[in-house]
C-alpha cells in the first residue's frame, strides 16, 4: 500500500505527485490515471491538439513513483480505499494520506441537437473538433465555414479567436470565414471583469468575430443553430464552452463545496473535516488570500499540487505543513492573429496587449506549463512549492 496515493494525471495531479516524492521518495508515492499522456489541456484550443501532451511515465518513472493505470469510481474516506478498473477488472487501493486532484469538465447541455455540439475539453473532443474542420471543404452549401461558438468566457474567447485562423487556412479564402460569439450574459468575458474588456473588444472587432450578447443557443442542427432570440444561423461548427463543474470523484468525499462542486479546503490544501484527504487543481476551493478563493486555472493547478505533495508528505513525516501562499494572479488570453492580453490581479488591470502579450502567452503555452522530462533533478528542483511557477520574461 503506498503512503501517498494521487488521484489525476493533469497538471495538479503530477505536481502533487512530484512534490510528495520530493520529501518521501518516489516509492512511496503511486499516481492514478487511466491515461498514458499528462494532457496540457489549455493548448486543446489550438491547430493539432494531438500534439498537446507529454507521457506521463517521462515524468514519474525518473522520480520513482510509480503509475497505475485504472479509472478510479470510487472513494471511501473511512476505510482509507479507492475502487479503480483497469483492464475491465474492479480492485482497490489503499492509502494512507490521499491527493484528489482529478480536475473539472464541461457541462454539456440537453438541448435538441445536442449531439452536434463539439468541445475543446478533452483531448478527444479537441481532436474530433480538428479533424471535423478539416472535413469542412468537402461539405456543401451555406455556413460551410461559419463557426458558432457558445460562451464568451475564458476558453470561448481563445476558441473563437484562433478559429478565425484555423478556419482560414483550411478554406484557403477569407471572405468565407464567419465566427460568431454567442454569450448569455449581457457583455463579453463576464468573468474576467471590465478591465481587459477593450483590449477584447478591439481584438474580435479586428477578426470580424460577431457577436450575440443575451442569448443562448436553443437548437442545433447539422446546418445551423436557433438561437434564443429567434436568430437562424447557417453553420457546420458549433463550439460549446459554457459552464464547468469538478470531477464527479469530489462527491465521494464528505465535506464542504463551492457552487461548481469543488471541496472547500483549509490553507494547507486538507479537505475540511476529512482526515488524510488533500485537494489540489481544480477539485479544490482552496484560499488564494483572505478574500479570494483560487481559480479553476492552470496557474493555480500547478501551484496546488506542489503544495499539495509537500503538505501530504510532510503530514506523513510529522513535520510543519505550509500554507498555500499562491504568486500574484495573472490572466493571459490568447487573442489568435489579432495578438493577446495580459493584466494583473484580482481586478485583473491590463498589463500588455498585442504582440507583446503574443509573446508573453507563447511562452506560457509552449515553456512554462510543462513539465521537464528525463532529469530526476530538474524534476524535483521544480517541484518545491518555493520555486515561482511563473515565465520568466519581464513582459
Amino acid at each position: 500500500m503506498p503512503d501517498v496515493l494521487v488521484l489525476g494525471g493533469g497538471f495538479a495531479g503530477v505536481w502533487s505527485a512530484a512534490g510528495a516524492a520530493r520529501l518521501l521518495g518516489g516509492d512511496r508515492v503511486t499516481l492514478v490515471s487511466a491515461s498514458d499522456d499528462m494532457v496540457i489541456r489549455p493548448r486543446l484550443y489550438e491547430a493539432r491538439p494531438g500534439d498537446k501532451r507529454v507521457p506521463l511515465d517521462r515524468v514519474l518513472r525518473p522520480i520513482g513513483v510509480r503509475r497505475h493505470a485504472a479509472h478510479v469510481t470510487d472513494v471511501d474516506t473511512v476505510r482509507r480505499r479507492v475502487t479503480v478498473i483497469a483492464e475491465g477488472r474492479e480492485s482497490e487501493l489503499g492509502y494512507e494520506r490521499l491527493v484528489l486532484a482529478t480536475g473539472s469538465r464541461l457541462v454539456r447541455p440537453s438541448m435538441p441537437g445536442a449531439e452536434w455540439l463539439h468541445d475543446v475539453d478533452t483531448l478527444d473532443s479537441a481532436i474530433a473538433l480538428d479533424a471535423h474542420l478539416h472535413a469542412l471543404p468537402d461539405e456543401p452549401g451555406e455556413g460551410r465555414f461559419t463557426a458558432v461558438v457558445v460562451g464568451a468566457g475564458f476558453t470561448g474567447l481563445e476558441v473563437a479567436t484562433e478559429l478565425v485562423g484555423r478556419l482560414r487556412d483550411i478554406s484557403g479564402d477569407a471572405e468565407q470565414v464567419r465566427v460568431v460569439l454567442v454569450e448569455r450574459a449581457p457583455d463579453i468575458g463576464p468573468e474576467l471583469g471590465p478591465g481587459p474588456r477593450p483590449a477584447i473588444t478591439a481584438a474580435l472587432d479586428e477578426l470580424g468575430i460577431e457577436r450575440h450578447l443575451g442569448a443562448t443557443v436553443e437548437k442545433v442542427e447539422r446546418r445551423g443553430v436557433r438561437l434564443s432570440d429567434g436568430t437562424w444561423i447557417a453553420a457546420r461548427t458549433v463550439v460549446w464552452t459554457a459552464g464547468v463543474q469538478a470531477s464527479p470523484l469530489t462527491r465521494a468525499v464528505p465535506g464542504d463545496r463551492d457552487r461548481i462542486g469543488r471541496l472547500v479546503t483549509d490553507e494547507y490544501l486538507r479537505v475540511r473535516g476529512v482526515t488524510g484527504v488533500y485537494a489540489a487543481g481544480d477539485t479544490a476551493a482552496a484560499p488564494a488570500d483572505e478574500t479570494h478563493t483560487v481559480m479553476p486555472s492552470c496557474q493555480h493547478a500547478l501551484q496546488l499540487g506542489r503544495h499539495a505533495g509537500h503538505n501530504v508528505a510532510a503530514d506523513l513525516l510529522g513535520i510543519p505543513l505550509v500554507p498555500f501562499t499562491p504568486d500574484p494572479y495573472v490572466v493571459c488570453l490568447d487573442l489568435g492573429d489579432a495578438g493577446a492580453v495580459t493584466a494583473r490581479g484580482w481586478d485583473r488591470i491590463v498589463h500588455t496587449t498585442g504582440a507583446v502579450a503574443k509573446a508573453r502567452k507563447q511562452q506560457v503555452n509552449t515553456q512554462w506549463i510543462y513539465p521537464p522530462l528525463d532529469d530526476a533533478e530538474e524534476i524535483l528542483r521544480r517541484a518545491d512549492y518555493r520555486v515561482s511557477t511563473r515565465p520568466t520574461s519581464s513582459a
